[in-house]
């Protein structure tokens, strides 16, 4: 018997698997994210192939609001290996698929100073690769240090959690 991703068998539901590929952990340091919203992502089939052996990164990416379309500018995914003419640029504009309802949200927000859209994580949800974006504000320098200050007080308190239990 073979189940489908998210279908229900006699009162529970299977999840849908998720496998992380990128991972952009300098928005977290750089930004203070508000919220998140996964949205698809409009790709060719050598650049979902070359996703899924993991050559994607999202380090230098940013996203931006163009005549009602959100895309991705700055993503890097490698061409695939065994691709031929067909293979793409590797750091071309990639639309992402949201709502209208979503969409125009986030334009309204975006409107308010100091707000942005930075790509937080691309993985695959099942077969599909989705990408999660965040609003975010930008950090000042004093805010990293107060972050950096609370992760060390936090190993310290760990380290010393361990230490006790010897």
């Amino acid at each position: 018997m073979s189940f489908k991703t998210g279908e229900k068998t006699g009162g529970f539901v299977l999840k849908e698997a998720i496998k992380l590929v990128a991972n952009n952990k300098k928005a977290y340091h750089d930004y203070f994210i508000d919220e998140k919203f996964e949205c698809g992502i409009e790709l060719f089939g050598t650049e979902v192939k070359s996703i899924r052996m993991g050559k994607c990164s999202v380090k230098e990416a940013f996203v931006r609001i163009d005549k009602n379309e959100v895309y991705i500018y700055g993503m890097h995914i490698n061409p695939y290996e065994k691709g031929n003419i067909f293979n793409k640029d590797p750091l071309r504009a990639r639309k992402l698929l949201m709502h209208r309802s979503e969409i125009n949200k986030l334009e309204g927000k975006i409107r308010e100073k100091g707000l942005t859209l930075v790509p937080l994580q691309v993985y695959f949800k099942g077969s599909l690769v989705k990408v999660e974006i965040g609003l975010a504000r930008g950090k000042k320098l004093y805010d990293k240090r107060d972050d950096i200050a609370k992760k060390d007080q936090r190993r310290e308190v760990e380290r010393d959690y361990k230490q006790k239990l010897r």
